[in-house]
């Protein structure tokens, strides 16, 4: 494909812009760590809810979900539970506002609010440390692979390679140009930290919103409903299902069959379960150690971090959704017959830049480039920006560099940051396929997450020890696992993983001593979770008389409940727009609206009615800590 002149100026345009960003902002990002990894948590929650969600919008993960549209249709819906997307929910009933009271800069430093110190703390604050580098290398390595395959596409490199003087065997233009893209984005996040992410992620989400509306008109001007039922199979367009799958390809793509079964979805109603089955105990264990945790420790308050957590699902799902369903029913219609001659060869990760090839007009071409290259740099730059918070932070000012000065801590972050990028780098080249590393992430290394995570927010006697053990059962199952069952899809480990972990959690609490009363007493008091905390409840109200418990665990499952209903409304309302499904648009926006009334009354109300009684509270006893002061030992060890 030939890019004009004006698109490549756009892209151009985007790319200096970027760097601009990390250059102005460098200033203010360098006076002290708080400010590199957070912002110094003065930015506004709308603002972080952009950011977060531009996260979210990222390039190897709208390919995949353009993927799951083309072949499962409006049940695709439903398969991103995998990560699962319904954690959001739980951030915004409860999680958030629990995380964000903590008042810390990573979620390894975490761990001493809940565990203090001591020989199984310490073993719990390096298990963290080491989930968190090995799952952003993941991410990492997933973005690096998806940029390089879509930018092929656009810049075959038998035409690049005329103005390189450089010979390189034309099957590596994938990974050369991951390279080229990640440097450009190591660069300002490397110099601006938080706050030229987040700003970098506002330009980006403009242009995410104008690409998403431009390819959905597209594909509503260019495909009738009627020519889209008669290049997809009974039951598509419809989000609903029984126990099969019931999606029958054999007729119009035979070789999709063949997809699905190594899918490994055909038993449609067991997979659901199980990705809901997991999705709650693992939205119920909190955010994992990657940029969604920085996310809500930037915020300025609690509710703030609540308010963040549910803006991310309204700022990103309708755009996002408009765009895979704009790809998906332009795809269906213009390159089946492609997709038949490739047979059994068919690489379904070429529908995004195929579909921008052939459909984007000189400008809007540009313009989609830009949003789709900004849509890989932001999930990459935030998820470089929490393996720096991690290392310097956890690791090289706790162990080596206990005296450094603020400039030389941000200048460790400028090291590590490219260490980061040049080790997921190199693991990026030996990796093929998108979608094997998402599932490992996603299904396998998470699994061995949950369970000492969920037990840290709702059960006093859990300890260090108890957490280190569970995460270190967890994560070894998650490695060795796939190596005997390479053919087993990794989401059906997870019960085996999760009871190794609860084994591993449970052995490792009752055989060491419990954590310290006062630590238990300081973070019960300061969170405030439900939960089995009556032992520290009574032991806290001698100091505190006026302390109330927290017994809104049935409220927070109803709400959360409502909330996953919201959600899908938020998906299911742009899939029904792009395909003209006038009936089910109209139930949905119907539904959406009951649901959100609901939350507004049972959820934001009353969080907000509370959040002030606790304030009240921590005034009165001398607890509460300015929101946006950290104090000295948190940036400087």
């Amino acid at each position: 494909m030939e890019i004009s002149v004006i698109d490549i100026v756009i892209i151009v345009s985007y790319l200096l812009a970027m760097i601009v960003i990390g250059l102005i902002l460098k200033k203010r990002a360098g006076k002290n760590l708080d400010s590199y990894f957070l912002g110094g948590k003065t930015l506004p929650y709308y603002m972080l809810g952009i950011s977060d969600a531009s996260g979210m919008f990222d390039i190897s993960g709208t390919m995949w979900m353009v993927y799951l549209a083309f072949v499962y249709g409006l049940k695709s819906m439903w398969i991103p539970w995998l990560w699962p997307v319904f954690n959001q929910i739980f951030l915004m009933v409860y999680l958030s506002v629990w995380l964000r009271r903590s008042n810390v800069l990573t979620g390894a430093e975490w761990i001493r609010t809940r565990f203090g110190h001591g020989r199984g703390a310490d073993g719990a604050y390096t298990i963290v440390i080491l989930y968190a580098i090995v799952a952003v290398m993941g991410f990492l390595c997933y973005g690096f692979i998806g940029i390089g395959k879509f930018m092929e596409v656009f810049f075959p490199w038998e035409q690049v390679s005329r103005f390189i003087p450089l010979t390189i065997d034309p099957a590596m233009a994938p990974q050369l140009y991951g390279i080229l893209f990640t440097a450009i984005t190591t660069f300002y996040v490397m110099l601006g930290g938080m706050h030229s992410i987040v700003w970098a992620d506002m330009v980006k989400f403009g242009i995410m919103i104008i690409s998403g509306i431009a390819i959905a008109v597209i594909a509503m001007q260019e495909v009738s409903p009627e020519l889209l039922a008669a290049n997809t199979p009974e039951g598509w367009d419809s989000p609903f299902f029984g126990w099969h799958l019931d999606l029958d390809w054999s007729t119009l793509l035979p070789s999709i069959m063949d997809r699905i079964a190594d899918d490994q979805y055909s038993l449609f109603a067991v997979f659901v379960m199980m990705m809901l089955f997991k999705g709650i105990f693992m939205s119920m264990a909190g955010p994992a150690a990657n940029y969604d945790m920085q996310k809500i420790l930037a915020c300025r308050t609690p509710k703030e971090a609540a308010l963040m957590s549910g803006s991310v699902s309204v700022i990103l799902l309708i755009p996002r959704y408009l765009m895979i369903m704009g790809f998906t029913v332009l795809a269906l219609v213009f390159f089946r017959d492609e997709f038949a001659h490739m047979g059994n060869q068919m690489d379904f990760e070429i529908i995004l830049p195929k579909a921008i090839s052939r459909f984007g007009k000189i400008g809007l071409t540009g313009l989609l480039l830009a949003g789709l290259l900004a849509a890989f740099m932001s999930s990459f730059a935030s998820t470089v920006n929490a393996a720096q918070a991690y290392l310097v932070n956890d690791v090289l000012l706790k162990f080596m560099y206990r005296s450094a000065s603020p400039k030389k801590q941000i200048r460790l972050s400028y090291v590590v940051s490219i260490a980061v990028v040049v080790c997921s780098t190199i693991i990026g080249l030996y990796v093929q396929n998108i979608n094997s590393v998402l599932q490992w992430i996603v299904s396998a290394l998470y699994g061995g997450y949950i369970a000492a995570n969920v037990l840290k927010w709702h059960w006093w006697r859990f300890n260090g020890a108890g957490f280190f053990w569970g995460m270190l059962a967890g994560i070894f199952g998650a490695v060795i696992l796939p190596q005997f069952f390479p053919d087993t899809l990794p989401l059906y480990f997870f019960p085996l993983l999760f009871v190794l972990s609860l084994l591993g959690c449970f052995a490792g609490t009752w055989l060491s001593r419990p954590t310290e009363e006062e630590v238990l007493i300081d973070f019960y008091v300061r969170v405030r979770p439900w939960g089995f905390w009556g032992p520290i409840h009574q032991k806290a109200l001698e100091k505190y008389p006026d302390l109330k418990k927290n017994d809104h665990f049935k409220r927070d499952m109803a709400n959360v409940a409502v909330g996953i209903v919201w959600q899908c409304c938020l998906t299911l309302v742009p899939m029904y727009i792009v395909i003209k499904q006038g009936q089910g648009l109209l139930t949905t926006v119907l539904l959406l609206g009951i649901t959100t009334l609901i939350l507004k009354k049972n959820w934001y109300d009353k969080m907000t009615r509370e959040e002030e009684e606790y304030n009240a509270f921590m005034l009165k006893y001398g607890l509460n800590k300015t929101d946006n002061t950290v104090s000295e030992e948190t940036t400087i060890y």
